[in-house]
């Protein structure tokens, strides 16, 4: 016990030593310049580095026993597993991974993204731990973490605000809509909050009234309810239900004066009051703590949306959509693609004798085979959707395209996105 003892006082120094150096290193400020890095906070990368010197000085004293067979076998099974721990700009968290929510679920949605996307960021092109390469930084400060092994943006400041790096000040078109996933951590103390306020993510729309005044509109997504301006909806019991550490998608739409927020298959909030056209749009952060950021990842916004296409004889020769999403590299069709599919349904449902090709199409990013099997495999698991619907399987063909048939350039994000389709051609 005295040798462990005389150890551990050798070794503790040596720790400490190298949790300083890791504060050291700690990136520069985030400032208006997007190429510069945003900075952790130093006090919490410090007690994290003491933590992990005393949680090895405890380890000198604990017996270490003999591994088994059955613990090699879960290591091994653990290494091959998803990776949950996230490291945020104050502090590292781990993530119990919930299940999304089902197709059934989703069998009422009814939002369509717009037809044209002009931004999606996914962060895949950001390095880990710096500032976002597509965006501006307008105050406080913003960092790129993985976040359950998923690259999003982290604003840890207390009315810390960002915007979409674009050509033009006003890029939003009359008709858009905009989409994103976001998460919220469960408080490690909830004792910090004061005057009940609690942790939001907000978003202004700006927008100029015609006497040429600049105003804005704010949509905040809290724990507990959607605001639009000064209207406010509770969510439905079924979503406040285990809201913290899970992923939710957000989507909104604008058009002809309402503005629509959907969180996961629920639509939340309508407001018909939109008398003046937001301009752009920002991401601002209503959180009380560092050790809490407001997390948001894989953002698309769209010109046009709410596409009406249930209901109506149809004529064209194809329909092409980009609201039908699936995981990355992957066939596996994402829930909230059901408002796209919820439209080909009632189409096909109103035009008995209608016939499709299910047509799959990739951006140019992966060898041509890889491309061409994936979007085969898409538009399989496109027509197999619309079958489990209802649609008769003799009225569906399916076919993959993979990056032959761009519709964008593949330079840009946003052209890749465009060039990522499903498309439903007339027999």
């Amino acid at each position: 016990m005295k040798k462990l003892t005389l150890l551990a006082i050798f070794i503790l120094p040596l720790l400490l030593q190298k949790s300083i150096a890791q504060v050291t290193n700690v990136g520069s400020v985030a400032t208006k310049d997007a190429d510069q890095h945003a900075n952790n906070d130093v006090n919490s990368t410090i007690n994290n580095g003491l933590n992990s010197a005393e949680s090895s000085i405890k380890g000198l004293f604990k017996k270490k026993k003999k591994p088994t067979k059955a613990d090699s076998t879960k290591n091994a099974a653990t290494a091959s597993g998803p990776t949950t721990t996230a490291t945020t700009a104050t502090a590292t968290t781990t993530t119990t991974a919930t299940a999304a929510p089902s197709f059934s679920a989703y069998q009422n949605y009814d939002f369509i993204p717009g037809e044209q996307v002009i931004f999606q960021d996914d962060f895949s092109d950001d390095q880990d731990g710096e500032f976002p390469t597509h965006w501006k930084l307008l105050k406080g400060q913003a960092v790129i973490n993985k976040v359950d092994a998923k690259p999003s943006l982290l604003l840890s400041e207390y009315q810390g605000e960002i915007m979409p790096r674009m050509k033009t000040d006003n890029y939003l078109p009359d008709v858009f809509t905009f989409e994103f996933d976001f998460i919220y951590k469960k408080y490690p103390d909830p004792g910090y909050l004061t005057n009940n306020f609690s942790d939001a993510l907000g978003l202004e729309f700006y927008y100029k009234d015609q006497k040429g005044a600049s105003g804005s509109y704010r949509v905040v997504l809290s724990r507990q309810d959607v605001k639009i301006g000064d209207l406010d909806k509770s969510y439905p019991n079924e979503l406040l239900n285990g809201f913290d550490e899970k992923w939710h998608h957000a989507a909104i739409v604008c058009k002809n004066g309402q503005m629509k927020v959907y969180v996961d298959q629920y639509r939340i909030c309508v407001n018909p009051n939109i008398d003046n056209r937001p301009l752009r749009v920002s991401f601002d952060d209503l959180g009380f703590s560092k050790n809490n950021p407001i997390i948001f990842t894989n953002l698309k916004l769209a010109s046009g949306g709410g596409m009406n296409i249930i209901g109506k004889k149809f004529t064209d020769a194809k329909i092409v959509t980009h609201g039908i999403n699936f995981d990355v590299n992957k066939a596996v069709i994402k829930p909230e693609s059901m408002g796209t599919l919820n439209g080909i349904v009632k189409i096909m449902q109103d035009n008995p004798d209608l016939k499709f090709e299910v047509g799959g199409h990739t951006d140019s990013d992966g060898g041509d085979d890889v491309n061409m099997k994936l979007s085969q495999a898409r538009a399989d698991a496109v027509r197999t959707q619309l079958i489990a619907m209802g649609i008769d399987g003799g009225r569906l063909t399916s076919k993959g395209y993979g990056s032959t048939k761009p519709l964008s350039d593949n330079t840009t994000i946003e052209g890749k996105a465009n060039n990522r389709r499903v498309e439903f051609v007339k027999l």
